[in-house]
Parts: structure tokens; sequence; C-alpha cells
């Protein structure tokens, strides 16, 4: 059976422009545009509200949080799993790729394997039709590891992984280049004494002088075998970017200071940014500020990183920032769209999916009030 919704009289968020206009579903697809403030028969009145694409979220912690929402505490996997897909749903996330950290360190006991269960469950619950919005797996490869290669091997092309990104946190660089934060870090979560931290830094000094090379090459192979787009994560040096250039990345993710956001945007790497830096205004870890590479016209992409909630506040404060909301819009839906090869979805353009959200505007801060998936409402 046929089934349309129609949302009449709406600031329509085209991929260039806004216009006063309806959109109509059809079957899960975008059947009409029509420009005006007529509403027809049975349409919904948005009285001028937005109606833009569904946010398309292509590197969130949110999942490990449910699956652990406090040290040491395990929740049951299912639950976890779809209350996270429902808190994404509230926020205007449509489409999601779920970011699970592939690499651990058995010898120390800590962070231990588990992306291989939890894609499982995810893709079991899909089947079952239990989730409401789209997922897709980022796969987070942690070059400073003992276990990724053998971790990647239990992944293939049936997997869903539309992201693998090149995650290398050996102490002294990248986003802990600055020792003495990962010491706070450490003692403050761990309870490390000065000889613990240090012997722990130079056993990560060593995993990586060990595994560093043999693990990127797996990645960089890996992300490939997948069809995946391969992403780095905290570039910091022009050299950083090179590298990344050299091994086939085409997004990176949170670059840590302009010189690596300028060298991305000259090697035509798209750089994706925390929604979370550009609201607060500024890095939680003090890395460069996301509005200040806004305002170089170097941001391609927003990321909800650890606040869902912050993707659609960042996209529209990026649009009143380059006084363009089409544009601004474009970094939570059109542009990381098309970055993870999904051409079916992210823009208001007939044919694509129905994935669609509808938010009001109180003074500068957006108020969702409904989102659809192919069509049905699902928050």
């Amino acid at each position: 059976m046929t089934t349309e919704t129609c949302l009449a009289n709406a600031e329509l968020v085209l991929p260039t422009e806004t216009i006063r206009g309806s959109i109509l579903f059809r079957d899960g697809l975008i059947a009409e545009i029509n420009e005006g403030r007529a509403v027809p028969a049975g349409a919904v009145d948005c009285g001028g509200d937005h109606v833009a694409p569904g946010l398309v979220e292509l590197h969130t912690d949110n999942l490990e949080r449910h699956l652990s929402p406090r040290p040491k505490v395990n929740w049951p996997h299912y639950a976890a799993i779809m209350a996270h897909d429902r808190e994404l749903a509230s926020t205007g996330i449509t489409t999601v790729f779920d970011a699970l950290r592939v690499g651990s360190n058995p010898s120390r006991g800590s962070y231990p394997k588990y992306a291989r269960e939890v894609a499982t469950e995810i893709m079991a619950l899909r089947a079952r039709g239990a989730l409401k919005i789209s997922h897709h797996l980022h796969l987070r490869a942690e070059i400073c590891s003992e276990t990724l290669t053998a971790e990647l091997g239990e992944f293939d092309d049936s997997d869903r992984v539309g992201i693998v990104s090149l995650m290398d946190h050996t102490p002294g660089q990248r986003q802990f280049r600055d020792v003495s934060k990962l010491e706070v870090y450490y003692k403050g979560k761990h309870g490390f004494s000065q000889a613990e931290f240090e012997e722990y830094m130079a056993y990560l000094r060593g995993v990586s002088a060990q595994n560093g090379a043999a693990h990127t090459a797996a990645t960089v192979s890996a992300a490939a075998r997948f069809g995946a787009t391969l992403a780095s994560h905290d570039d910091t040096t022009t050299e950083h970017v090179a590298a990344s250039k050299s091994h086939g990345a085409s997004l990176a993710e949170f670059p840590t200071t302009e010189d690596a956001a300028q060298a991305c945007r000259a090697e035509a790497i798209q750089v994706i940014m925390g929604a979370p830096n550009l609201v607060r205004g500024g890095s939680h870890s003090g890395n460069v500020s996301a509005q200040a590479l806004a305002e170089q016209d170097c941001v391609d992409i927003l990321s909800s990183d650890y606040i869902p909630s912050s993707l659609l506040l960042g996209g529209a404060q990026l649009g009143q920032l380059w006084g363009d909301m089409a544009r601004g819009i474009a970094t939570v839906t059109k542009n990381p769209a098309e970055s993870a090869g999904l051409a079916d979805r992210g823009a208001l353009e007939l044919g694509r999916r129905a994935d669609v959200i509808r938010f009001d505007l109180a003074g500068t801060t957006p108020v969702l009030r409904a989102a659809y998936v192919q069509g049905a409402q699902v928050g």
C-alpha cells in the first residue's frame, strides 16, 4: 500500500539554498518538492519550521557510553544498542556509523576486545527491525595495540563497514603529544602512581615500536578489502597529513592544529571537527578551535563525538556563522553522507531516501520537532 506524508509551509534546506515550500514522501522516498506557502489537504503545516535532511553521524563514542556507563560496568548489549539507537533518533540523527575500537592489549588487561561481538549484535537487531535508524560500522583501528591485525581479520565486506580510521595513541604524539596532560588523565582515572605511569608509558611506546608499521599496513589493507573510506585521526603536523595522503585517507578526523587542517585542505582531504568543540567555543583538550577552522574555510563535516545533540546544534551554528544555513546543514548531512559513499541520502532531492528532520529555532538554538527514516517518523 502506498504511504505518503507531506510537510508544507516549511523552510526547506536544499543542498545550496533554502526555500519556502513543501516536500512529499512516498513509499520511503522523496517524491515531490514544491515552492510556495500552500498547505495541501492532509499535509502537515510546518508554520515556517526548517525541514532538512536527516543528520549523518560518522564518528560517535555514544554507543560505548551505553555499553559501559561507568568504569567496570558492562551493560547488557542489546539494551545498550537500542538505547543508543533511540537517543540518536531523538536528536535528528537518521544514519550513524557506530564507532567500535579494534585493537586491545590483553597482556595488560586493558581495553578488552569487544568489536566483533557488538557488530554481530547490531546486525542481529537490524535484521529483526528493532532499530529506528540506519546503522553502519566505523572501525577505529588502534595502532598502538597488541591484537589489531587479528581483530581486523574477523570482519569482511558483509559487515557494512563504511569507515576505517587510523588511531595512534602512542604517548608523545598526535592527541597525546603533551605527555603531562596524559599523566593527569591516567593518574586521575586509574589512580596511577608516578612509577606506574612511567612504566605504562614505556609499555605503550614499546608496543608501538614493535607493531606500528605492521598495524598501519594492515589497517590500510582492511579498509580496501571492506570497500570502506579510510580516515586519519588527530593529525597534528604536515608530516602526519602527508602520511595520511600516502595511505589513501580521504577524511581527517579532528586535526589538532591549524597547520594540519590547512594541509588537509591543500591535499583535498575532508576535515571532520567535533560539534562539541564548536558549540563550547573551543577544544576541551586544548587543541585547535573548530570555530577558528570554520572561519578559515577548513571545516567540511561535523561529528557529535561524545554529545549526540550537538550535531544539529553545530550544523545550525555553522549556518549562522557563515550566513548560509544550507552550507551549515550540509556539514551534518550531505557532506558526511557523500564522504562515506552514501549517495542515496543526505540531501532533499527527488528520489533520495526520505530521511528528513523538522526543526524550529529558539533564538539560535534548534529544537527538533520530528525525524523521519524512509518516510516513517522515528523521533
